[in-house]
């Protein structure tokens, strides 16, 4: 079933609450209660706006190869994570939903050489540097997330520790939460 961007605007209005004043246990929670509404929601191959807005300019940024060994913050099912795979990358993605990452594994199983799902916080520098491996990461991803992050100073520290030195960061927000935010 494909779902309007209305429909998932509506969710994620559910799902942030009032938003700016939630904390990250109140929003995880959330996030697991709702995990299998976003998982079908997003589906095998993303919703209409994330194929045709978001996935083509963040890809653009990113450029992706095989080369790549690429953090997705913020997975959800995966679908970007396979997106990367599907291009040669290899991917370590997490999410801090369990069931979130549970749903990736499932959905996603047919990248399982390529891609690792783990459950990591964003707001926790430590939970995020577990992530590291025997290299360093050269890109990492979050699409559409950052704006959903009660506290981004920890995974902006993190991902600096993480990436290689010549490593690149690309995220996509929605602007107008941001400015909101921020009051511009």
């Amino acid at each position: 079933m494909e779902y309007s961007k209305e429909d998932l605007m509506e969710a994620k209005k559910q799902i942030w609450g009032v938003g700016e004043n939630m904390g990250t246990e109140e929003s995880k929670k959330i996030w697991e209660e709702n995990a299998q509404f976003w998982d079908n929601a997003m589906g095998d191959e993303s919703n209409e706006f994330h194929r045709e807005v978001v996935r083509p300019k963040v890809t653009e940024l990113l450029s992706p190869n095989p080369a790549d060994y690429i953090l997705d913050i913020a997975c959800g099912n995966g679908n970007y994570s396979s997106y990367l795979a599907q291009r040669g990358a290899s991917v370590v993605a997490f999410d801090y939903s369990k069931k979130m990452i549970e749903l990736a594994k499932r959905r996603q199983s047919q990248y399982a050489k390529q891609i690792e799902f783990c459950v990591a916080d964003a707001t926790d520098r430590k939970s995020i540097l577990e992530l590291k491996r025997n290299r360093a990461f050269t890109k990492a991803v979050s699409n559409m997330a950052i704006m959903d992050i009660t506290d981004i100073e920890p995974l902006l520290m993190a991902v600096y520790e993480l990436l290689q030195e010549s490593g690149i960061f690309i995220f996509m927000w929605e602007f107008k939460r941001l400015a909101k935010i921020v009051d511009i």
